[in-house]
């Protein structure tokens, strides 16, 4: 980030909102320095030339249980600047992403942060959450019957956390509340899609283009779809339908593969379906069809294999319903998904020139 970057954006009014970025011993690193750095961004842009200087949109502390350093989850210590007990007011809250350790998320860790969290609600402010930190502002109930949000890692552990809350892991953000004071972002980096939010909605439209084009930073417009990876429950206890989900997995492309786990179970074909469905959440053929385009999702990202082949090798004849399909399953044409998603050829060391020469980027077929 250079001084000298002008940002042209007209700020409307001239207050700034306090933000507080709150740390916990869960969290993050990555993600509370670079909402630190970003919302703080207009302090390190001159204005347009002939334009008046203006106040920066934002101040952004962050703030914690006490003062002084905190070790984060990643190792890390960070510097808490006020302790909650210190801020009687803010505009705008914001719980960084935390990692969950295999046991979890223990609910009732902290409850004064609870407490606090609510009475700045209370008194007007907005609350966010950058993925996984919505495990937390989910413990105020205030996301109870609301929208919102989370890493599609965690979905299914914060269903069990919080199932008063309508969770969907696939959006990007997440905005609800009567007054748009809910927000929620999705998995790790799309703290970018929050923050340029923010910066749109209180700096305006042009304000949040240039910090984007400042820290080349993108929207997720896409949603998060095209990122996850299907993984089939397992974990229901119906063994007859673990049996068929593990002759599945070696042989997803062969022909008609319903009626083939059908006949292998001896189940009646309705008793198979029904319990199928119950087992895993979807219907077998909707589950063959994720099965299949995770295989696909792989091979696009791998190799430089034709589409078509591509299809074929996962079990589908037809290119055009292949392609249907991928793109109705991932949000992606199969063509846009491998570009985005496969190692460019400068970065891939089975194809790198000879040590010393200069690498440039080629165009992905």
């Amino acid at each position: 980030m250079t001084r000298n970057r002008s940002i042209r954006a007209t700020i409307p009014g001239t207050s700034t909102r306090h933000v507080s970025l709150l740390a916990i011993p869960d969290a993050v690193l990555s993600t509370l320095s670079g909402v630190f750095d970003v919302m703080n961004a207009f302090a390190f842009m001159t204005p347009a030339p002939g334009a008046a200087p203006a106040p920066p949109p934002f101040q952004v502390d962050i703030v914690g249980a006490a003062r002084g350093p905190l070790m984060l989850a990643s190792g890390v210590p960070t510097m808490v600047q006020r302790a909650v007990d210190e801020v009687r007011s803010t505009d705008i809250v914001i719980v960084p992403s935390i990692l969950l350790g295999p046991e979890g998320w223990q609910i009732g860790r902290y409850p004064a942060l609870v407490a606090w969290l609510r009475a700045m609600h209370a008194q007007g402010a907005i609350l966010c959450s950058a993925c996984s930190g919505i495990f937390l502002l989910g413990e105020t109930g205030l996301f109870d019957a609301q929208h919102a949000t989370v890493h599609f890692g965690y979905a299914e552990a914060f269903r069990r956390a919080h199932p008063q809350v309508q969770v969907h892991p696939e959006r990007v953000l997440v905005v609800s509340g009567g007054r748009d004071d809910l927000v929620s972002s999705g998995a790790s980096m799309a703290w970018h899609d929050l923050v340029l939010y923010l910066i749109a909605r209180f700096a305006g439209a042009v304000a949040a283009q240039e910090v984007a084009r400042s820290f080349a930073l993108q929207w997720h417009q896409d949603g998060l779809t095209p990122y996850m990876v299907f993984e089939g429950r397992r974990d229901h206890g119906d063994a007859e339908i673990v049996q068929a989900q593990t002759w599945l997995d070696a042989h997803y492309q062969v022909a008609n593969p319903v009626e083939e786990m059908i006949r292998q179970s001896r189940l009646a074909p309705r008793t198979f379906k029904r319990r199928f469905t119950v087992a895993t959440g979807v219907a077998p053929i909707v589950y063959v069809q994720s099965l299949r385009v995770e295989q696909a999702k792989r091979r696009l990202e791998r190799t430089d294999v034709p589409v078509e082949q591509v299809g074929w090798q996962v079990g589908y004849e037809d290119p055009a319903f292949f392609r249907r399909l991928f793109k109705r399953v991932t949000g992606l044409s199969p063509g846009t998904y491998r570009k985005r998603f496969a190692i460019p050829s400068f970065a891939d060391a089975s194809r790198s020139p000879i040590s010393g020469t200069t690498l440039t980027q080629q165009p992905m077929r």
